[in-house]
């Protein structure tokens, strides 16, 4: 049942809005290619199937609030507000966006959204959303996503380290690991050939941060044709948005 997308003044509840046992969480994912939504349950499961739409070009911040506007239309009621940003955050506040438009340099997004939305918000490196819906809190953890560019995030414990941004460090011949399995290098060279620097990166990367465990996702994951090693799981997409529910979880459960 489609509901109109949230207003300052209050708005009538669904039967099923009415058995919630507490917040609901609308979760945006922000990425190169495509902007994602989804509501979650106060226990952090999907409530409705994931909305998709593709990045508006040139991606500049007013365009994409657009675009996410028109994108949680039809999505139910929800309580508070998660999204994942391909990009350095700080408190709220973009601070890169390399595959997006420079004009995020120095954006207030969380306040941007909460204007939207008139619900609290909180924003994260798109690839530390992922992690937090794939992780399993023990000893160091590690998530690389791969689509547009190339996201990472790093966990001690289940703790989040903010803004590693392995992808633009230097790699091999003058190229940053963004430039060498993302989507431009999957274009240019091909799958198989990038299925080779993939393997690649995930042998350099295991001696430098001897991680226990590795998360791949994103999606261009789905691609991977190769021997992954025992410490090296493909994720589902969809951990972008489920962990969404996890930036919460210092907040207060009951409304």
């Amino acid at each position: 049942m489609s509901q109109k997308a949230p207003q300052p003044s209050p708005r009538k509840k669904t039967v099923r809005e009415t058995h919630a046992t507490g917040p609901r969480t609308l979760a945006i994912d922000i990425g190169g290619s495509g902007l994602k939504a989804l509501v979650l349950g106060p226990e952090g499961k999907a409530l409705d199937e994931r909305r998709r739409v593709k990045t508006p070009k040139p991606a500049t911040p007013k365009a994409v609030l657009r675009a996410i506007e028109k994108l949680i239309k039809p999505l139910g009621d929800f309580e508070r507000v998660s999204v994942g940003f391909p990009g350095v955050v700080e408190e709220g506040v973009t601070k890169s966006a390399h595959n997006l438009h420079p004009d995020w340099v120095g954006f207030n997004l969380a306040e941007a959204v909460h204007q939207l939305t008139r619900r609290p918000v909180h924003v994260l490196n798109d690839a530390g959303v992922q992690g937090f819906g794939v992780i399993e809190g023990k000893g160091l953890e590690m998530v690389l996503t791969l689509g547009t560019g190339m996201g990472c995030a790093l966990y001690i414990d289940g703790k989040y380290v903010p803004n590693l941004e392995l992808a633009h460090h230097p790699f091999h011949g003058g190229k940053t690991y963004e430039d060498y399995v993302g989507q431009a290098a999957l274009d240019r060279v091909g799958k198989k050939k990038w299925n080779k620097h993939v393997e690649r990166v995930l042998q350099q990367i295991q001696p430098i941060w001897n991680p226990r465990q590795i998360y791949v996702g994103g999606g261009n994951a789905r691609l991977l044709d190769i021997k992954l090693p025992p410490n090296v799981k493909i994720t589902e997409n969809i951990a972008g948005l489920l962990g969404g529910f996890a930036l919460w979880k210092d907040e207060p459960r009951q409304r």
